[in-house]
């Protein structure tokens, strides 16, 4: 009987702790962030809405991208070496191969119009310390959905694989900053560039599923300044489902086990129950002529 009032002791101060001090340590001390918003509601300088024209968007993006952008799945190539491009930018400028299946519509459009306002870093920036992309807010709502159009287009051949589909997004959304030692994955643009245009040296991804978790990585590719303040890390701009790719590809480069782990979960839970019960009766059966 003494067994049992320690127990329920114990069972009852868990769930003081669990239901009472650990909600508000969670949700008062440290609030929930908002939902994850894919729409990206926020932005509303262009009309994304717009049913953009391939052929007037195409030619609009050879006119104002392929200067600094590749898109090698259109044949055009890099016109610098990365290392070269990230000198000159601060950062490696990206492929735009998948830009138009990997990012949502309004953010895209809104991004090309005011990148630093669509990312969420304006105060990262100034007239002394411009962003290397101009903003293109002098073109019409038409030509922004034009050249959104024409990146959609773009024949995207998905990988044959699973995880290579998976990587082929990572790749284009993070390495050109990030990098993923687990995968032999090196960020395009040099560590010291990096540091020197970020202020902060991005870091490796290989463990970061573990370190932080699914949920606070949906929420802060998302939108990183509503968990982290004043980061130097700018809102991606992923849909739902290009961005469930990039973490399930950082959880299965860091987190390999994961799916082993779970299924051996109920048998050693099981284990450990019948343990418990046997551990009993022989405490039992060796006390019960000293009580």
């Amino acid at each position: 009987m003494k067994e049992l009032k320690i127990l329920a002791v114990v069972v009852t101060l868990v769930a003081v702790m669990f239901y009472g001090i650990e909600p508000y340590a969670h949700h008062v001390m440290h609030p929930e962030p908002a939902p994850v918003d894919f729409e990206y509601s926020d932005l509303k300088t262009v009309d994304s809405t717009l049913k953009g024209d391939v052929t007037n968007g195409k030619a609009l993006v050879e006119m104002n991208c392929i200067a600094c952008h590749s898109i090698e799945s259109e044949g055009f190539a890099k016109m610098m070496p990365d290392a070269d491009a990230a000198s000159a930018y601060g950062v490696t400028p990206p492929d735009l191969s998948i830009a138009g299946h990997i990012y949502n519509k309004n953010y895209l459009v809104n991004f090309i119009a005011n990148p630093t306002k669509a990312m969420k870093v304006e105060g990262k920036y100034s007239d002394n310390k411009p962003f290397p992309m101009p903003n293109y807010d002098w073109m019409s709502a038409q030509e922004l959905n034009d050249m959104a159009a024409y990146l959609a287009s773009i024949k995207h051949t998905k990988k044959e694989t699973v995880i290579e589909q998976r990587k082929e997004v990572f790749e284009a959304a993070c390495v050109r900053c990030h990098s993923m030692q687990y995968a032999g994955i090196a960020a395009l643009t040099p560590e010291d560039i990096a540091t020197k245009h970020f202020g902060s040296t991005p870091p490796d991804l290989s463990q970061m599923i573990k370190s932080r978790g699914h949920h606070f990585l949906e929420s802060f590719i998302n939108d990183p300044q509503q968990l982290l303040h004043g980061t130097a890390m700018p809102r991606v701009g992923l849909t739902a489902e290009a961005q469930e790719e990039v973490i399930t590809y950082m959880e299965n480069i860091g987190d390999r086990k994961k799916a082993e782990r779970e299924a051996i979960a109920p048998w050693i839970l099981g284990y450990l129950f019948i343990l418990a019960l046997l551990a009993y009766a022989w405490k039992q059966k060796i006390w019960k002529d000293l009580h």
